[in-house]
C-alpha cells in the first residue's frame, strides 16, 4: 500500500465529512510515519513498511474488539468500524490451505527434521507479513506431530 494512496483517502474522508472513516485512516498515516521515523527512513516511506504497520493497526484493533466488555455496544461499533476500514487496506493474507502448502513445498527439508524451531525460524523469515504468525505457528505444529 502505497502512503500518498492513504493520503488521498484520508483528504476525501475529509471532503465527504466522513469523520470516523478520516481518523482511522489518519491513524495508519501516522503510524506509518511514526515507524518510518523510527526506521530512519523519514522521506522515503517503502509499500512495505505501510503494510507492515496496516497489518499491526489492524491486529491491535482486533485486540480491542476481543477485549471489550459487551455492556459498550457503542464502543464495540466503532472499533468494528475501525478494523472494517484497516482491513479495506491491508494485504491479502494466505489461507490455512494455502500456508501448509507453501511451507511443505519450499521447506519440505526443514519440514523432514520434525524440528519445530529450526521451520519456525526458516518459514517466518520467508512468510513475514503473508500470513498470520499464529496460523503459521499452528500448521508448524501440525506438521511436526
Amino acid at each position: 500500500m502505497e502512503l500518498e494512496k492513504l493520503r488521498a483517502d484520508m483528504v476525501a474522508a475529509m471532503k465527504a465529512k466522513d469523520k470516523p472513516r478520516k481518523e482511522a485512516i489518519s491513524s495508519l498515516v501516522s503510524a506509518a510515519k511514526k515507524v518510518a521515523i523510527d526506521e530512519g527512513c523519514r522521506d522515503d516511506i517503502k509499500p512495505e513498511l505501510v503494510d507492515r504497520v496496516i497489518l499491526k493497526e489492524l491486529k491491535t484493533v482486533k485486540e480491542q474488539i476481543d477485549t471489550c466488555p459487551d455492556s459498550r455496544a457503542d464502543l464495540k461499533a466503532e472499533y468494528q468500524f475501525r478494523y472494517d476500514v484497516i482491513s479495506e487496506y491491508a494485504p491479502k493474507q494466505m489461507t490455512a490451505e494455502e500456508v501448509k502448502a507453501y511451507i511443505q513445498e519450499k521447506f519440505a527439508d526443514a519440514v523432514a527434521t520434525k524440528n519445530k524451531g529450526l521451520i519456525m525460524k526458516s518459514v517466518m523469515a520467508d512468510m513475514k507479513g503473508k500470513a498470520d504468525g499464529k496460523l503459521i505457528n499452528q500448521i508448524v505444529a501440525e506438521l511436526c506431530k
